[in-house]
């Protein structure tokens, strides 16, 4: 089940991504037994940003191209099936180009970028994919010419903005590395937005799945503080901007600024007590999924800590569940309500 959300993240996310370059589809068909891409790319004339911006990504971007994401390991057989969908792709375009009368090159034929956390070395011996370490980066393995196919091994990328985009997919501590770099971004970075966006999402999903494996409570924590943030952003702002559309207000009505500034205030907190309420309910919904993810059903005893947990600053809520035992956590919050 959390293999198929993955799945279904690692989609999105590149599809978000390269959609401001070309033309993205998801799961698109191809002929023959039923057979589907993740992901099909095919490069605009005018994309929407500097393909530099993805880096890595970006220069995968450069051809017309099928991604296929991999969570896990990739296997010899799911690699075959890979190249598979890449040769009734290829054999279906140049079927068009036969009924046009037309030609399609070697260089017009789209790539396969398979994309997978690690690789045995038996695996990429036994694909004889080799590194072209002149033309590209450690981490890249390419078939012979004409198969126009590479494996991707994301735990093998340099550590450096160029490869982010992509070490957002890997596992565990490249992954968490990858976080950290990606909220490290200025807040206004588009990009940096929509990846969130996206993995919030994915949080939300796993934490409404049972028998989570430690890698993905680790996701989990890493992410809720972040989530948090997001919301006391959106708080932030709402007060500012509630506070400036009140000001403009009172001067267009042309009313004494000292007698206008109370009621405006009255106003924009009147305003904002719900988002307040929103807040605390999403903070409490946090906290519990937390506590429930590490100790499992919330009984009568954990239910006297969330109120107590909840006053904390964040980090530091999620970090005593994450440290504490069960006991030390009733200990220290039980008696505080």
């Amino acid at each position: 089940m959390t293999r198929f959300l993955y799945d279904q993240f690692a989609k999105q996310y590149l599809a978000e991504l390269l959609n401001l370059l070309g033309e993205v589809e998801t799961s698109r068909d191809v002929p023959g037994e039923v057979r589907q891409i993740d992901v099909w790319y095919k490069p605009k004339n005018t994309p929407e940003t500097d393909p530099k911006t993805l880096g890595l990504l970006g220069r995968f971007a450069a051809n017309t191209c099928l991604l296929e994401p991999f969570r896990n390991p990739v296997t010899i057989t799911e690699i075959r099936n890979c190249v598979v969908k890449l040769f009734q792709v290829q054999a279906q375009l140049q079927r068009q180009a036969n009924r046009e009368d037309g030609k399609i090159t070697e260089e017009n034929l789209p790539l396969l970028w398979i994309i997978t956390p690690t690789a045995s070395e038996g695996i990429i011996n036994g694909f004889r994919a080799i590194l072209d370490e002149n033309n590209w980066m450690k981490g890249i393995y390419f078939f012979g010419e004409y198969f126009r196919t590479a494996i991707v091994v994301i735990h093998q990328l340099p550590r450096s903005p160029e490869t982010l985009w992509l070490r957002i997919l890997g596992k565990g501590k490249v992954q968490k590395q990858a976080i950290d770099e990606l909220t490290a971004l200025p807040k206004d970075n588009p990009l940096r937005t929509t990846t969130l966006e996206l993995m919030y999402s994915l949080q939300a999903n796993l934490q409404a799945t049972q028998n989570l494996d430690e890698e993905d409570r680790e996701f989990i924590m890493q992410l809720s503080p972040l989530y948090l943030q997001q919301i006391e952003d959106a708080v932030q702002k709402g007060k500012a901007e509630g506070r400036l559309e009140g000001k403009a207000e009172g001067r267009l009505e042309g009313k004494a600024e000292g007698r206008l500034e109370g009621r405006l205030e009255g106003k924009v907190e009147g305003r904002l007590e719900g988002e307040k309420l929103g807040k605390k309910e999403a903070i409490r919904q946090s906290i519990e999924s937390i506590i429930e993810i590490k100790f499992g059903e919330i009984d009568q005893e954990l239910s006297q800590i969330i109120e107590p947990l909840m006053q904390l600053p964040q980090k530091e809520a999620i970090k005593a569940i994450m440290q504490l035992s069960r006991d030390e956590l009733i200990q220290r919050f039980a008696n505080m309500n």
